[in-house]
Order: structure tokens, then sequence, then C-alpha cells
């Protein structure tokens, strides 16, 4: 196989690397790894220009990595001012004349240049390498960062041939890099709300059935605070749709607001005017403490009546938690029975009796059925167990 056969298949193989990837650390892995093959380096990474900071952030190391070089490093940057050779690139000075060249550096090249030291040279030298090739990342028509392969002292160093084919890569690597970028909004997208961006449904049922698995496995505490809008109907019969979604939307931000009390509590609309908080690890009485925080400032909202809230903890008297379906039943029965009784702070399953509570009855017990036979649901779900 000749030398253009062998590029066209490693372009091909880093190509479908970065396809495959299913999170963006995946993607810059295998952009890295497909580009260091293709090269024949033996170290790579990819780096990212941090505008608002001035510098380039290493996002992966892979390979022979040197002493201090993580593969998924956490604060490795670099003024973008130590560069010279790159800065015209990161200020797209080439924008005019199509797309960067990719060039080399090799350890025996100057050291000075300008009257300070050439970074890049230097750091070949310390880290006992022979040359490298750097390939400017373009996406989107702008400077995204850039790709760097490197070789050994033993080994020839790279020549002009290798860098006009690692400008090549660098495009590959920009396009996959898009794809994984339009991927993860996606996926964003898919467990966000449009109108809020809080989290959805789909994402609150998700997170209740890991944090319910890791109570049955560790005992860590659950709860789960469910809030009715109340007098959205109103506002939108008499102020309109737009200012009904307004109200919604600043309820948002209050219980985005109050979430953050819980460390690592995920603030969710569950649709039309009812949300949710869900905090694994936090104490039921932190999270009722949180849930009265969120009844008065929504009661401070100009718009609507406050809020109708109910919470279920396994902290409390609740029985035995085996399903993120009981434990989403119990919080909406308290919901349901804050809301009859127009409740100014949060309604608690299992404080008024634990297993004798009105709330716990009320969760567990068969729906009744109507005239109709239909059974009758909690707030319109699934009763079952």
């Amino acid at each position: 196989m000749g030398e253009e056969d062998g590029r066209l298949r490693a372009v091909v193989t880093l190509a479908q690397g970065m396809a495959a990837a299913q999170s963006p650390r995946e993607s810059w892995r295998a952009a890295a790894l497909g580009a260091c093959h293709a090269l024949q380096g033996s170290f790579a990474a990819l780096s990212m220009w941090e505008r608002g900071r001035g510098r380039l952030r290493v996002l992966v190391n892979v390979g022979e990595r040197a002493a201090g070089e993580e593969e998924f490093p956490e604060d490795e940057a670099y003024p973008v001012n130590q560069f010279p050779e790159i800065t015209e690139f990161l200020h797209e000075r080439w924008a005019g004349g199509g797309e960067p060249n990719a060039w080399v550096e090799t350890a025996t090249g100057p050291v000075d240049r300008g009257g300070y030291c050439h970074q890049r040279v230097a750091a070949l030298r310390r880290r006992g390498r022979g040359s490298c090739v750097v390939a400017p990342i373009v996406l989107h028509g702008r400077a995204w960062g850039e790709l760097y392969v490197a070789r050994p002292v033993a080994v020839p160093v790279f020549g002009p041939g290798d860098a006009d084919f690692a400008t090549v890569l660098a495009s590959v690597v920009a396009a996959g890099i898009a794809q994984t970028e339009r991927l993860e909004e996606a996926r964003r997208l898919a467990f966000t709300d449009a109108l809020t961006g809080l989290a959805n449904r789909r994402a609150v049922d998700m997170r209740l059935d890991e944090a319910v698995a890791r109570h049955r496995a560790d005992g860590s505490v659950v709860s789960l605070v469910v809030c009715d809008v109340n007098g959205l109907k109103r506002v939108n019969d008499t102020l309109g749709h737009a200012i009904g979604d307004r109200l919604l939307e600043r309820f948002g931000s209050v219980l985005s607001l109050c979430g953050a009390m819980l460390p690592g509590a995920l603030a969710a609309r569950l649709g039309g005017d009812e949300f949710c908080l869900l905090a694994v690890g936090p104490s039921a009485d932190e999270v009722v403490r949180v849930g009265d925080e969120v009844c008065s400032r929504a009661a401070e909202l100009e718009l609507g009546d406050g809020v109708a809230c109910g919470i279920a903890s396994t902290g409390d008297p609740i029985g035995e938690v085996t399903s993120a379906r009981r434990l989403f039943r119990l919080a909406d029965a308290a919901q349901y029975r804050a809301k009859a009784l127009r409740a100014v702070k949060p309604v608690v399953a299992g404080r008024d009796g634990g297993l004798d509570d009105p709330v716990v009855r009320l969760a567990d017990s068969p729906p009744p059925v109507a005239e109709d036979g239909e059974r009758r649901r909690i707030r319109g779900r699934d009763p079952g167990a």
C-alpha cells in the first residue's frame, strides 16, 4: 500500500473515530489519537483557544506523555503571547487568504526569535522530542485551536509534506468537532425545557431512577419537591399566554435560585404549571427549608398566586422507597394536598403520622374508580407501584 493510500485510510479512520465518540472528551481523544497515528508521531495534543482568557487550553494529551502531561489536564494552558507564530492565526489575519497552513518546528531550530525564548523549540528539547507539526483548527470560519503532533529525537523530523497532510487532518478534526457540538446541543435540548431553560421531565425521570438506585445501595437521602404554580390559567385567560409564559419563566428563576441552596439539586419543569426540585444527599430538613423559601419567593412574584408545594423525602417516615414512581406519587400527593388546603408552606409526606399520614395513605391507596370505570390518578400520573 502506497503512502497516499495509507494516508487516505488514516483520514477515514480519524473521521470514523470522532463520529463514533459519545462525548466531547471521547471526540477530542479520537482526534488526537487519529492524527498521531496518521502522522506517525509518538505524542499528540488537541488545544482550544479560550478567547476571553487569551490562552490555549490543552484538552487532551495522548501517546508517550512526558512528566506532568495528563491525558485530560484540568489546568494545562499557555498564554497566546508566548506563541508568536500562532498569534496571527488567532487574530484571523489569514481570513482573506483561505485556511491557515500547518508548520513544522524542530528541536534543532533557533530558540531566540525576536528577542524572546521560542517556547515550542524549548519545549521540544525539555521533553526529549525531536520535532513537531502544528496545525491550526478553524471552526465556523473562526480560529478554534490547534492540533499538535510530535516525534521523538531518534526518528526523522517532520517535513513539508507532513505539514500539508496535517493541514488536511485539521480540517477533518474541525468537521468532527462541529458534529460533536451539534450532537451535544441536541442532547442538551432533549433534556431541557425550552421555555424556562430548566431540566425537563425526561431529565428528571432519568436522574430520579439513578437517585433511587443509589438510595437502595447506600442509603443516600433522596428528596423530591413538586410545585404547582397557582393562578396560571387566570393569568393566561385575562392577560394572555405571553404573560403566562413570563410567570412560568420567573418562577423557573426562583426555583433555580433556591435549588442552588442544595448542592447538586436538579431544578426542572415537568410540564404546564408543574415544576420540581430533585436533591440527593441533603437532609429532609434542609430540603424542607428550601421548600419554604420557594413558597415565600413565589408569593412575592407580581404575577400568579404563589405555589402549592409538596415534598417527599426518604429521610422522613414514609416507608420503604424501592422505586422512583413511589417517591413521585408521595411528592405529588403532598402537593395535591397543599393545593386543596391552599397552604402557603410545603406539605411534607410522612410528617403527620408516618405511614398513617393522610398524604402517605393517599399516595399508596388504590385510585378511586369513576362512574365510567376509569381509574382516577393523582395529578395524571400512573399510580402503579
